[in-house]
């Protein structure tokens, strides 16, 4: 990898070996791991490690989720905030679990509707819950810094399965309070 970088600085027009440039392929492929370490993230360790019985059976809820990807198209990062939520049946996750799971997806080269379904899907596998949904609203790069330079757009995606994609009362509660 350390190579391939040190060519894409080449054919920007760039001298790899000036001083500001020297550690950039080091700096880069740190960095390239990092933001793709969701691929050596396994969701069903993370999910097994943390799923309680329990009573409860009204809708768990945890919003305003930091999340950050790398678009596939580009590779041009997209972030901005995952909401998730899901009523219990039997078993509920750890809440920290949440924000990891959403983390583990967006660790990878994404499209924000395949993350949002990835994040519902599990959670409904998982935990087997009455319903799940999940929100998640970006900024994408590719569409601020380059094409068409749209600097205010926000995507917002929505993954509802279960008594969420059922119910419209359901659905209606959960997305009155994420935006509360």
């Amino acid at each position: 990898m350390k190579e391939l970088i040190r060519q894409l600085l080449i054919e920007l027009g760039e001298d790899p070996d000036r001083e500001g440039l020297q550690k950039t392929p080091d700096r880069s492929v740190a960095a390239w791991r990092f933001l793709t370490r969701g691929y050596r993230q396994d969701v069903t360790e993370v999910v097994n490690n943390a799923v309680f019985e329990s009573d409860a059976n009204h809708m768990v809820i945890v919003k305003d989720i930091e999340i950050y990807s790398l678009c596939e198209h580009h590779l041009l990062p997209f972030f901005g905030k995952c909401h998730i939520g899901y009523i219990p049946r039997g078993r509920v996750i750890g809440v920290s679990k949440l924000a990891r799971i959403a983390d583990i997806f967006g660790r990878r080269l994404q499209i924000q509707e395949r993350i949002t379904h990835q994040i519902a899907r599990v959670l409904m596998d998982h935990l087997r819950p009455e319903g799940v949904g999940v929100v998640v609203e970006a900024k994408h790069l590719c569409m601020m810094m380059r094409g068409v330079e749209k600097q205010n757009s926000v995507m917002v995606t929505s993954a509802m399965l279960g008594s969420f994609h059922a119910s419209t009362a359901t659905r209606t509660e959960f997305l009155r309070l994420i935006n509360h």
